[in-house]
């Protein structure tokens, strides 16, 4: 795979999401480019618009200010800086709005070199540098352990991610890289919000999250006086976005629930959509995907809430086999163990709607029951 290497005009001024820029692998130079902030501020326009991905409801069209994304580019780089980052490698795609901030602004921000890659396969980049920024999605980190080599040519390696909960191979890649060789860097936020709070890990279980400098916490028990008590988590920014035409809201509910143990620091519960309790044991459906695909020889999974007459809620899971085996490939004994209640129901599909950044969009309406027991 070759980088083409562009002018930072070339690759401002298609516009985010531009087939140009999203399609193929490029690397910019902004350690040679003199004045970043004069040439972004005047290369992008006013106001920048994004889709939400359509994983929690309809795909809306959502406007940043060229000012807020620069801003927000320039807190990602405090984030990551030290490190001492010499350059940047990204694998996501500028269509939306953390693709458009860790792709295209924060290597301006670090005024450090960046090289793109759109896909799965193909070269790593040769980037002549030390220390590094891995700006990754959810494949990447399998992606890493397949280059095991090219990680460990490098003296520090982070890895910046802000997109569905951590896949398993992300501790395999801390793991297999340690502790002193890299590190993650994750961020939570949405199209709606931009980025909400951070959290930075080397090994063992991940921190609780920290809010970025400009957010706070909005709801009732957010001071953390009310020890281990779950709240919504809402927030007030000065970089929400806003719909067209319309201001930007003084608050943003995120639809996430939150254990708040001071005023900038929180436990993510989860989402309250994917929080069920079956038989009086709570699970957070995101944390069991998570463990059923390492456990799981599948392509994809997925799992859904149902209403369940007898006890109100129950679990389905959708199971996609790798290419070549049928509905009986999939061994799927250990699910009981890891979700500790039997899913109401397996349904094997063929795949699963997933957006640019892993994001489960929609689970199909339509399936086969695969009729194996759990």
């Amino acid at each position: 795979m070759g980088y083409q290497e562009l002018t930072p005009e070339q690759l401002l001024s298609p516009g985010a999401g531009a087939a140009e820029v999203t399609d193929r692998a490029w690397c910019v130079r902004w350690d040679t480019a003199p004045g970043a902030d004069e040439l972004v501020l005047g290369a992008l326009p006013p106001v920048l618009g994004f889709q939400t991905s359509g994983s929690t409801g309809p795909a809306r069209h959502w406007q940043h200010s060229r000012d807020n994304a620069w801003r927000e580019a320039g807190m990602l780089a405090e984030f990551v800086r030290q490190d001492e980052p010499e350059a940047v490698v990204s694998f996501a795609p500028p269509v939306h709005v953390y693709g458009t901030l860790a792709t295209l602004l924060l290597p301006a921000r670090l005024g450090v070199p960046v090289w793109y890659r759109p896909a799965y396969v193909g070269a790593m980049p040769d980037t002549g540098r030390r220390r590094i920024v891995v700006v990754a999605t959810p494949w990447i980190f399998s992606l890493l352990l397949r280059h095991m080599d090219w990680v460990r040519s490098f003296e520090h390696l982070t890895v910046l991610y802000s997109s569905a909960m951590l896949p398993a191979d992300a501790g395999a890649f801390l793991e297999a890289a340690g502790p002193r060789r890299a590190a993650i860097v994750e961020l939570l936020g949405s199209t709606e919000t931009g980025g909400i709070a951070m959290r930075r890990w080397r090994e063992g279980e991940p921190p609780p999250w920290t809010l970025f400098p400009d957010v706070r916490l909005a709801a009732a028990g957010a001071d953390g006086s009310a020890d281990g008590t779950a709240v919504p988590l809402v927030i007030r920014s000065p970089r929400l976005a806003h719909r067209p035409g319309e201001p930007a809201p003084q608050e943003w509910r995120t639809g996430d629930l939150v254990e708040p143990l001071d005023e900038r620091t929180f436990r993510l519960l989860g989402r309250i959509g994917r929080l069920v309790k079956v038989n009086g044991r709570r699970i957070n459906l995101d944390e069991a995907e998570h463990l059923l695909r390492a456990t799981l020889d599948c392509a994809d999974l997925g799992l859904m809430a149902v209403d369940a007459p007898m006890i109100g809620e129950h679990i389905d899971l959708y199971v996609v086999p790798r290419p070549g085996t049928g509905p009986d490939g999939v061994d799927l004994a250990p699910v009981r163990a890891v979700l500790g209640v039997r899913p109401r129901r397996v349904h094997v599909v063929p795949r699963l709607s997933r957006s640019a950044t892993g994001k489960l969009q929609h689970l199909p309406t339509s399936h086969t029951d695969s009729g194996i027991a759990t």
